[in-house]
């Protein structure tokens, strides 16, 4: 009886797991995600500062200072629908977060040379963060899309 309720307690911990657990750089990313997939500007702003960098690396783009950024993210955002960011793999080293997942794009397909349709498409990513912790900024935001998933996805809407 004993090795069993032992068993059950070792099978069970990691179900009873929170967020508290997580490391603090993997918390405040989790943050700034959410911010961030849930079109909260005013809450984004305060991840920036002025030497902040976005790059959108497979696309070529890159953005310096919080203005910069914000003023991108609303255009590139806007009409969307539904935006998430399911993170199938996260880890961390020191102040540098990688997130490995896909993002969820709902929305109108003007912006995707689909004009009258709503696109839906999920397109595989990674997004690493370089986090300054104690200034609770982030200094420099990447992303890898594969581009090449998203038009497969579009072609077929």
């Amino acid at each position: 009886m004993r090795y069993l309720l032992l068993i059950l307690v070792l099978i069970c911990s990691p179900l009873l797991a929170d967020t508290g657990e997580m490391p603090p750089e993997q918390q405040m990313a989790m943050s700034y995600i959410d911010a961030y997939t849930n079109h909260d500007y005013q809450k984004l702003a305060t991840f920036y500062n002025r030497d902040s960098v976005f790059v959108d690396v497979t696309a070529g783009r890159s953005y310096t200072g919080s203005r910069h950024i914000i003023d991108f993210l609303e255009r590139a955002h806007r009409g969307v629908l539904e935006y998430e960011f399911n993170i199938e793999h996260m880890f961390n080293s020191g102040s540098l977060v990688v997130m490995i997942g896909n993002y969820h794009f709902k929305g109108p397909g003007e912006q995707f040379g689909k004009p009258g349709k709503i696109i839906d498409i999920a397109i595989p990513g990674v997004t690493t963060l370089n986090l300054d912790l104690l200034n609770h900024r982030v200094t420099k935001h990447q992303d890898f899309i594969d581009y090449q998933t998203m038009a497969d996805q579009l072609s077929a809407q």
